[in-house]
């Protein structure tokens, strides 16, 4: 029997088998070789899509609106400032309003409540763009990303060093369980997932062959790492007073030269971006104004270095985006 996600909401990476995690990430394929070739078909022509966004984002809002225009969709972007989502209307109350008008809605904000209310309530499918639990449309980007570099997912020594409790590594952690990958969280204790979300990942893991593993050493972590993955230290609407404990943390996590030394030859660096790697931005001349550090979770000489896949993780946000909503809603 095919694979069919037909009306599906596409919430958290726990709703989805090995299987379908594998279909999505093919479909991906195929429509970035059609895209590449000039021989993709349109199969979301008069759809609408519904884009609503509690936090900015360059990729997720990029990725969503050229997937949707390259399948002949049609978008509507709605920002804080063109919304009274939870502020003068409940989240239910939206959700029934959108779903008379839309085919789909995108969903990137705050809370996983949100989302799954949403879901509850739309009557078509809802995309989780990112909550603070979980970040499932990244994760078709990031097996994709992972394939095209390394040929296969099943067996990869995977490491994620950082903030290993936030949305990325709840959802890598078990993006990896899935599908067969030696999950390794680099980070201080306090900054592991829950144990009972351990415990789901590695219930799964014992399905696929997985392993889910912690260390608080960083070169003991990365040692034969296939995969080395970091994200920003602070999350987009945390507030600034958590730098200089996050920085005092999580230093010793840092993707650097040192780090990946022991790593296999050929590993491959990643990154869902932005990347705190230099002082090009406003946040990175503050914290060195503040903590004289020039580069937070990865330096440059990784982040620019030939193993990193960083940007063509970030196109292919696109492709997997453009997978997940052909898969779900296309013809």
């Amino acid at each position: 029997m095919g694979v069919n996600l037909k009306g599906r909401n596409f919430l958290k990476i726990i709703d989805f088998t090995n299987r379908e995690l594998n279909y999505l990430v093919d479909l991906a394929r195929d429509l970035k070789r059609a895209k590449y070739a000039g021989t993709e078909q349109k199969m979301m022509e008069g759809k609408n899509i519904a884009l609503l966004f509690q936090k900015a984002s360059t990729r997720t809002r990029c990725a969503f609106e050229v997937a949707a225009y390259d399948q002949g969709a049609h978008v509507t972007y709605i920002g804080t400032d063109g919304s009274q989502f939870g502020v003068k209307e409940s989240v239910a109350d939206t959700a029934k309003v959108l779903g008379r008008m839309y085919d789909a809605i995108e969903f990137r904000g705050f809370a996983q409540k949100d989302v799954e209310d949403l879901a509850a309530n739309a009557g078509v499918p809802v995309y989780n763009g990112l909550t603070d639990l979980w970040h499932p449309t990244q994760m078709i980007a990031d097996l994709m990303t992972i394939r095209e570099a390394k040929g296969e997912l099943k067996g990869l020594k995977f490491v994620f060093a950082g903030d290993a409790k936030n949305n990325m590594g709840n959802s890598l952690m078990m993006a990896c369980a899935k599908t067969g990958m030696h999950f390794v969280g680099a980070a201080p204790k306090e900054y592991w997932p829950s144990k009972e979300l351990i415990e789901i990942a590695k219930k799964e893991a014992a399905v696929t062959g997985a392993t889910i593993s912690f260390s608080e050493n960083m070169k003991e972590a990365c040692t034969n790492a296939d995969v080395v993955y970091t994200d920003v230290w602070v999350s987009m609407g945390e507030p600034k007073e958590v730098w200089e404990k996050r920085i005092k943390d999580l230093k010793p996590f840092q993707v650097n030269a040192a780090a990946v030394s022991v790593a296999k030859e050929d590993y491959i660096f990643m990154h869902c971006l932005p990347a705190f790697h230099d002082l090009e931005t406003e946040v990175g001349k503050d914290i060195y104004d503040k903590f004289k550090i020039d580069a937070m979770e990865v330096t440059d000489e990784v982040f620019l270095s030939k193993h990193s896949w960083a940007f063509e993780e970030a196109e292919n946000r696109m492709h997997s985006i453009k997978a997940i909503m052909v898969a779900t809603i296309g013809k």
